[in-house]
């Protein structure tokens, strides 16, 4: 049914993605799919990274865990952005595009006040892609 899994990852915050990244696995492994893991880092120095490419070397390490923990065929895509926190909408919806995800599982937060004014990343997906949405919370 699902031919190719997105799955946006923030290595910052790992620690709240395990029910999602488990999800995704399971799909994976249940539709015999490829789980494209996509992280989006500015290309100025960070906590995560001094460059793109040391971002890139720390997503390619936690997507080959992810691999080899569930039995699953993985990608890794780095998008660097001047500023991820207004460009991620967009990159999402760009890569989701370029690698033919027909299904994005990704983690999510309870809703609050603020979702009220301000569209989710999940909605934005939904509505700017032809893929599926998967939201899991917790």
């Amino acid at each position: 049914m699902y031919k190719n899994i997105m799955v946006p990852v923030d290595l910052a915050h790992t620690d709240k993605l395990e029910l999602a990244l488990d999800t995704a696995a399971k799909l994976a492994k249940l539709y015999n799919a490829p789980v494209t893991y996509v992280g989006v880092t500015s290309a100025a120095p960070g906590a995560l990274g001094h460059s793109p490419a040391e971002y890139n070397q720390k997503l390619e390490a936690f997507v080959a865990q992810q691999a080899k923990a569930h039995g699953i065929s993985t990608h890794a895509k780095t998008v660097v952005s001047h500023d991820p926190a207004v460009d991620l909408d967009d990159a999402l919806i760009k890569v989701a595009r370029d690698a033919g995800s027909d299904l994005v599982v990704m983690a999510t937060h309870i809703p609050n006040v603020a979702d009220h004014f301000w569209p989710s990343n999940g909605g934005r997906l939904a509505t700017h892609t032809n893929a599926s949405v998967f939201l899991v919370r917790g």
